[in-house]
């Protein structure tokens, strides 16, 4: 059987990554947010990048467009490893437990949150790489809220919209501005005085 190039070329691209591939991706990411903490993003250099990572430019360049991307995906991997949504039966362990994981992922991170919190304001590209790979889609408050809301838990309809807005903030006011342990006893009081009164909340009736 004769085989077309095209269709060899297009087999090879399909192919899943080398695990060693993979493993120096992985340690580009990695040194971009170590530099992010170390240096600021602003200070973070391709240069500098590819002398950590032990890679060549040319590597990075071929993977990434600028230290925009690089970072971008970083903190979306480590989003997506860390942020993982338990199903424990109960709204209020639930939440325990995909805030606590949150937390405990943020916790020692006040130099890559600030950096990046602070780049997103003057590099447009990185603001939008942020928004829509990492902080757009379903958070774990959702996921959370929705299986509340079949088990009975919750009234039908009950969002999690409002938890999203109050709960982040309060979260980074107490990681970056107050600089204090996002530890058990937050985590509890995150969730007992304010996420579970604000999802249980009366729902405002229909004007007439």
């Amino acid at each position: 059987m004769t085989v077309r190039t095209d269709d060899v070329g297009e087999a090879r691209d399909q192919r899943p990554a080398a695990p060693r591939s993979e493993a120096r991706e992985q340690a580009i990411l990695d040194a971009a947010l170590e530099l992010v903490m170390e240096v600021g993003y602003d200070r973070l250099s391709m240069d500098a990048l590819a002398e950590r990572a032990h890679a060549s430019k040319a590597t990075i360049y071929r993977r990434w467009s600028g230290k925009a991307q690089v970072v971008a995906e970083a903190i979306r991997r480590r989003k997506h490893g860390q942020h993982a949504v338990p199903d424990t039966g109960s709204l209020r362990q639930d939440l325990l437990e995909a805030l606590g994981t949150m937390c405990i992922s943020l916790d020692g991170d006040e130099a890559l949150v600030a950096g990046v919190m602070s780049a997103m304001r003057s590099d447009p590209e990185l603001a939008e790489l942020m928004r829509s790979q990492v902080l757009d889609g379903d958070s774990p408050t959702d996921v959370v809220v929705a299986r509340a809301v079949a088990r009975g838990e919750l009234p039908a309809g009950t969002s999690g919209e409002l938890v999203n807005e109050v709960a982040p903030a309060l979260v980074m006011t107490r990681l970056v501005f107050r600089g204090e342990p996002l530890d058990e006893a937050f985590t509890a009081h995150l969730v007992d005085e304010i996420i579970l009164p604000l999802l249980h909340r009366p729902t405002p009736a229909a004007p007439q």
